[in-house]
């Protein structure tokens, strides 16, 4: 299992983002793109990891944290394997290290409760 994420940055307060998150996870049935939830997660320093958006790739189901609901998009691109996360009207509280990570194997629905798998985090920063 590997995960990817990219597209992290510096920008100022009110503009937008978005995030890949490059997935790959080879099961017994071969390269599989279903069944599993894949989160995105934020640590910013000195405060606790949260989850801010999640998909069930097996239903598309979809979670979001109060704090991004109707600021942040969660979406999928089957074709490249890719889970993106679109921020928009990116406020300074919204700095942090994002991750993205799945449940695989366990294939819930979201918002999934345990991730095995993580990515190696990537930076936004939001200027006031």
């Amino acid at each position: 299992v590997q995960l990817v994420e990219s597209g992290g940055g510096l920008v100022q307060a009110g503009g937008s983002l978005r995030l890949s998150c490059a997935v790959s996870v080879f099961s017994a049935s071969g390269w599989t793109f279903d069944d599993y939830a894949i989160g995105w997660f934020r640590q910013a320093p000195g405060k606790e990891r949260e989850e801010v958006a999640c998909i069930s790739l097996s239903d598309d189901s979809t979670y979001y944290a109060d704090s991004v609901k109707g600021r942040f998009t969660i979406s999928r691109d089957n074709a490249k394997n890719t889970v993106y996360l679109q921020m928009n009207n990116l406020k300074p509280e919204d700095t942090a290290v994002y991750y993205c990570a799945t449940d695989w194997p366990y294939g819930s629905t979201c918002p999934a409760t345990q991730y095995d798998y993580w990515g190696q985090g990537t930076q936004v920063t939001v200027s006031s």
